[in-house]
């Protein structure tokens, strides 16, 4: 099971809109097989670069509503909130050196 942080429709609010940090939510469900994979990855960039980005996971069957309102059609999906707004947004399972390329602006 992953190190992340799981959030739901009930803590979201609190864990990530209200949070001052910088915070990527996976959104991603059991079921899918490019989730599981892209999981471990985000692990690790969370344990190498936890002063800079915090990672939670919001499973898309058990929280609905959280993947209603950021439009969530395709997972795994990753968006990278600041101040409670969206800022990147990063869609499906890459492999460790291209989702550190889609977040070098949050890891530098």
């Amino acid at each position: 099971m992953s190190s992340a942080t799981e959030v739901t429709d009930a803590n979201f609010e609190e864990v990530v809109i209200n949070s001052q940090d910088t915070i990527m939510v996976d959104f991603w469900a059991e079921w899918c097989g490019p989730c599981r994979a892209v999981s471990p990855i985000l692990d690790q960039i969370a344990s190498e670069h936890a002063d800079k980005i915090k990672i939670v996971k919001l499973n898309v069957d058990d929280n609905p509503q959280m993947a209603m309102k950021y439009q969530i059609t395709s997972i795994p999906a990753m968006k990278v909130f600041r101040g409670g707004e969206v800022v990147k947004t990063v869609i499906g399972a890459k492999p460790k050196p291209a989702i550190e390329a889609d977040l070098a602006e949050f890891l530098a």
